[in-house]
């Protein structure tokens, strides 16, 4: 991962302060799961970051009341969406990137590594030839680097794999989303596990977020009410997460953090929802094609994971 990416992501922050992005966050106590709306004030253009679609997992039965107050939020404000963006191909909730589509428009968007995970899970679920596993589920994959617009914000697009090989943080202004790089400080870091994640690159990954300038916003994917604290919240800042962050604070050596990630992975389940988020939201959050019986179904894999 190069440094020059790093340095433009950093001079961006700093450029920033003259036109930071309106950020609405929206949460979803099912999933724990933060989705937000960034926007820029001028041009009222927006994009929408890991939407969540409402799944009960007894019934499989979709809905869209999560979906929908982010809709409602945007009609409200009269913003244009330009984008829907992807941290990573989430496992613990399934993407309404479709849906908010159909409704609001946009690109949706994931780092361009998402061909690994489809390759890796397409196998998994015994996908078939019809699942494409070149990304064009996608309308658009990202590079590390790689740099766009929403209206006037500029937004740079930083590869911090380690939790799955496809993670990607949008460095929107004066902001950062890191996806399940990092949670808030007292709940520490993503787990690693996964095929394809490995702890070491996810702590090289971590050091690339903080080197950003000290009051660079972060803002969590996901947030657990860990003990000891009343309120769910989701926003930090580089600085906080240097000092404060139980796994990855200033001092912690990549050996040290390899160690206590891998000894706790061991202990975690897999999430509730493991099985039906990938395998949806490795298709950009489309579910697998209707069968002839015009019914779509999701496959659970027996003794495979």
């Amino acid at each position: 991962m190069s440094d020059v990416v790093l340095s433009k992501a950093s001079a961006q922050i700093a450029e920033a302060a003259r036109g930071a992005p309106v950020i609405e966050a929206f949460f979803d106590a099912d999933t724990f799961t933060v989705s937000y709306v960034v926007h820029d004030p001028e041009t009222l253009k927006a994009a929408i970051i890991d939407s969540v679609l409402d799944y009960d997992p007894a019934s499989g039965r979709t809905s869209f009341s999560s979906a929908d107050a982010i809709a409602a939020y945007v009609g409200e404000r009269g913003l244009s969406v330009e984008w829907l963006l992807e941290t990573h191909a989430h496992a613990d909730h399934l993407s309404a990137a479709p849906y908010l589509q159909q409704k609001l428009g946009g690109k949706i968007a994931i780092g361009g590594h998402i061909v690994t995970v489809q390759e890796t899970f397409g196998k998994l679920f015994n996908a078939g030839s019809e699942f494409q596993r070149d990304g064009s589920d996608f309308d658009h994959l990202f590079a590390d680097g790689d740099e766009f617009k929403i209206g006037n914000l500029r937004v740079t697009v930083l590869h911090v794999p380690g939790h799955t090989p496809a993670c990607i943080a949008y460095v929107i202004g004066d902001a950062v989303f890191v996806g399940d790089t990092m949670f808030m400080p007292d709940y520490g870091t993503a787990r690693a596990d996964f095929p394809g994640g490995d702890a070491r690159t996810l702590y090289r990954s971590l050091r690339r977020i903080l080197e950003l300038p000290p009051d660079t916003r972060l803002f969590m994917c996901h947030d657990y009410l860990p003990e000891g604290r009343e309120h769910y919240v989701w926003e930090t800042t580089v600085r906080e997460q240097r000092k404060l962050n139980i796994h990855a604070h200033d001092g912690i050596s990549e050996d040290e953090f390899v160690a206590m990630r891998e000894g706790r992975d061991k202990t975690l389940a897999m999430p509730r929802l493991i099985l039906p988020s990938v395998q949806v939201n490795m298709r950009a959050g489309h579910l697998p094609p209707a069968e002839d019986n015009g019914v779509s179904y999701l496959k659970i894999p027996v003794d495979a994971l």
